[in-house]
């Protein structure tokens, strides 16, 4: 049961259910992408093992590994598939006829007003079959919608790897990014040490008053206080990542450990294809369509609740007063076979409420399908302007933060030389450790930008 899907195909599959009172409002799909910029135009692959590498993390990889093996979540959209599929399983054998079997033994005993007592014993035996012939195609509708509802199941399995992919990738980012902070951090807290000790020394010597001793204390226990709020921060992410790989809190520390890796890159040529691709990639997008799909078959269903129905039925019995004789040498045997057609003359309005009602849940699949197709353009089209505006920013910064590292430098030298006052060299601590944030924040900005950008696409998943 694969299909693929572009809105013209879905509103013609759809329009075949047959005149619904709500109106179809066609959906134009972009050529081309705003916001692409210079990322080249091919069909993305939806293979999971290799959309990850490309970001040249092994941790990362080896974790969305684990966590598709062992997510519970997973796990339950699995089992939501097999039940899906034994429920159009169900939906078939409707179409065959039923047979059915039973046997029974009855004893009596004949107490005559004269004589001994008797007993006698009978055996009986009968078959039964019933069938219920499709003439206007109902049932045939049931199945459609039942096929159609196992294809939105598995598209919901695949949105949920997708969607705990991600999860994992940010939080991974943001915990490489606590790392990252916490080392600048320390870092920093061993700069200000050094000039609060300098400051110190200088008040001793006679060279500086106490205010400036204090302000290079209130500095440096300023940079300490940022440690524990970032150590929590990344505790927090570990434990995050250990949940959505189906681990207790604490399992993969030693994977997750401090200084084992950076920021995860993103790839430098990855191919986002065209609108369309995206709209068949998209497992959201392909699930409203099954969606409106089922929508549309249980229209026609309920549509033929309006004409005849045409019922057989049949049975076979025997029976003989020995066991042994049942089926050899039966002394009874009957059969009856029965055509019957029934059609509906009058129920309140019942079979035109469920048409009306099967109607507008039509209504509520297509609006439903068009809202997920403009959702997937505005989703694409916001991270690939994070991905260009994020990159951007990072250019700057980097000139910035490495001017502001100098610029520390030359400070605390002329500190140390008596040529500026203190105050100076609290500016250029502040600037730098502000920039050193703002990039490392912005590198996670653009990792997780691409994150995004790789959902919005419609890649991360693979088959169950």
């Amino acid at each position: 049961m694969k299909f693929t899907f572009t809105s013209l195909a879905i509103f013609a599959v759809a329009a075949c259910a047959g005149p619904s009172p709500f109106v179809r409002t066609p959906t134009s799909l972009p050529a081309v992408w705003r916001n692409s910029g210079n990322f080249p135009t091919a069909s993305p692959s939806r293979d999971l093992s290799r959309w990850w590498q490309r970001f040249g993390d092994a941790t990362l990889t080896s974790l969305i590994t684990q966590a598709l093996a062992q997510s519970p979540d997973l796990a339950t959209a699995s089992a939501r598939i097999r039940e899906s599929r034994a429920r159009r399983d169900a939906e078939k054998s409707l179409l065959f006829p039923s047979l059915g079997g039973s046997s029974s033994s009855n004893s009596r005993s004949i107490n005559p007003e004269f004589g001994p007592t008797s007993e006698s014993t009978s055996y009986s035996a009968n078959l039964d079959a019933s069938w219920e012939i499709d003439l206007f195609g109902r049932q045939r509708s049931l199945i459609n919608a039942a096929s159609a509802n196992l294809g939105t199941t598995q598209e919901n399995f695949y949105s949920a790897q997708a969607a705990l992919t991600s999860e994992i990738a940010i939080a991974y980012t943001n915990l490489r990014t606590n790392q990252a902070g916490l080392a600048i951090l320390r870092r920093t807290v061993v700069t200000r040490e050094e000039t609060a000790k300098l400051a110190s020394w200088r008040q001793q010597a006679g060279e500086s008053d106490s205010l400036v001793s204090s302000q290079a204390i209130s500095s440096l226990e300023q940079a300490r206080a940022s440690v524990p709020s970032l150590e929590q921060a990344a505790a927090r992410n570990r434990n995050l990542i250990s949940l959505l790989c189906g681990q207790n809190p604490g399992s993969l520390d030693s994977l997750l450990a401090d200084g084992k890796n950076a920021i995860p890159t993103p790839p430098s040529g990855l191919a986002i294809g065209i609108p369309a691709d995206t709209l068949r990639q998209r497992p959201d997008v392909r699930a409203a369509g099954y969606s409106l799909l089922a929508a549309a078959a249980n229209t026609r269903a309920a549509n033929a609740l309006r004409y005849p129905s045409l019922n057989l039925s049949g049975s076979l019995g025997l029976s003989s007063l020995a066991a042994s004789k049942l089926f050899n040498n039966p002394q009874t045997a009957t059969a009856s076979a029965i055509a019957g057609i029934s059609s509906p003359i009058f129920d309140a309005g019942r079979i035109r409420a469920t048409i009306a009602a099967s109607d507008a849940a039509e209504g509520q699949a297509y609006q439903g399908y068009r809202s997920t197709v403009l959702t997937a353009l505005s989703e694409t089209e916001d991270a690939l302007i994070a991905c260009r505006c994020t990159a951007e920013r990072l250019v700057f910064l980097e000139k910035a933060t490495s001017a502001a590292r100098e610029a520390d430098t030359l400070a605390r030298l002329r500190y140390q030389t008596g040529e500026i006052d203190f105050l100076a060299v609290l500016d250029t601590q502040r600037s730098l450790l502000g920039l050193e944030d703002n990039l490392l924040s912005t590198r996670a900005d653009r990792t997780i930008a691409y994150i995004q950008l790789y959902k919005a696409l419609g890649g991360g998943w693979s088959n169950p």
